[in-house]
């Protein structure tokens, strides 16, 4: 009897945090595992542990068709998508240019939509896979000065709901997953980019409690290890009938209960009493 092919997942934004630890769990697990980011420096640990690693970059669609075509041609095509690299960019939405405003969603939203489109072919052909969105539990909530990040978080829950039902006839799962605040570069990203853009001017009090709400988050091992959320995905991939989200992490299903059944007024409350 011919042996059973492994299924191949593509992990992107796997150079360090979440995408790292998930590559890491989807290889404990037995899957072929094409890790891909633009810093390959970052993923020789990847390597060793027998991982493809590739250089992508998720906003140019000539690496990101090269990435596909590899794939397909070394391991037959990718049965999982994790669609995990993604950044914030804080600031108030006055002060962030719109270029740079444009290029957190060719990051967090175009990037990822167009790698679905890429793998389904694939998927389709075979009437199997499993497309996962690292959104974040900022796709159900809001904070101040998170206008840019938590559009692209929200339209990733709008596209990934979408995509669910257009590819329900073809037997594809498509999972969301919300991370609450995880232990990885996030805090120190954003916060540098927030104080650069309101750090002076009419926000400059609001961004500066903002900064201290997320070093505070971040501070003292009070954020949840990535590896919880590779556990998260590493679920939903082996499930046959994975849940539609997933909300894990410090913070996130006590932020999301509450913004859903408490209303605006009493989340704005909460939120800005955080940032105080």
């Amino acid at each position: 009897m011919a042996k059973r092919r492994k299924k191949v997942a593509l992990v992107t934004g796997a150079s360090s945090g979440m995408g790292k630890a998930i590559a890491q769990k989807l290889l404990k697990d037995g899957l072929i595992v094409v890790a891909a980011a633009r810093r390959v420096g970052e993923m020789e640990d990847l390597k060793a542990l027998g991982a493809d690693v590739i250089e992508m970059d998720v906003t140019k669609e000539e690496s990101m068709s090269a990435g596909i075509a590899h794939i397909a041609s070394t391991h037959g095509g990718v049965d999982v998508l994790i669609n995990n690299a993604g950044f914030g960019l804080l600031g108030a939405l006055e002060d962030i240019p719109a270029d740079d405003a444009r290029y957190q969603f060719e990051v967090n939203v175009f990037g990822g939509a167009r790698l679905v489109q890429l793998v389904l072919p694939h998927m389709r052909e075979k009437k199997a896979g499993k497309i996962v969105f690292i959104t974040s539990m900022g796709g159900k909530i809001y904070t101040p000065m998170g206008a840019w990040y938590h559009a692209s978080k929200h339209a990733l829950e709008g596209m990934a709901d979408c995509l669910r039902l257009e590819l329900a006839p073809f037997k594809i799962d498509v999972v969301v997953v919300e991370p609450g605040v995880i232990q990885t570069e996030f805090g120190d990203v954003a916060e540098g980019p927030l104080i650069r853009y309101s750090g002076e001017g009419p926000y400059a009090p609001m961004a500066q409690n903002v900064a201290g709400a997320i070093s505070d988050s971040y501070a003292n091992g009070k954020a949840s290890p990535a590896s919880l959320i590779a556990k998260v995905v590493s679920r939903a991939v082996k499930s046959r009938r994975p849940k539609t989200r997933y909300a894990a992490g410090q913070l996130a299903r006590p932020l999301i209960f509450i913004r859903k059944w408490f209303g605006d007024r009493v989340f704005d409350r909460a939120i800005l009493s955080a940032a105080k």
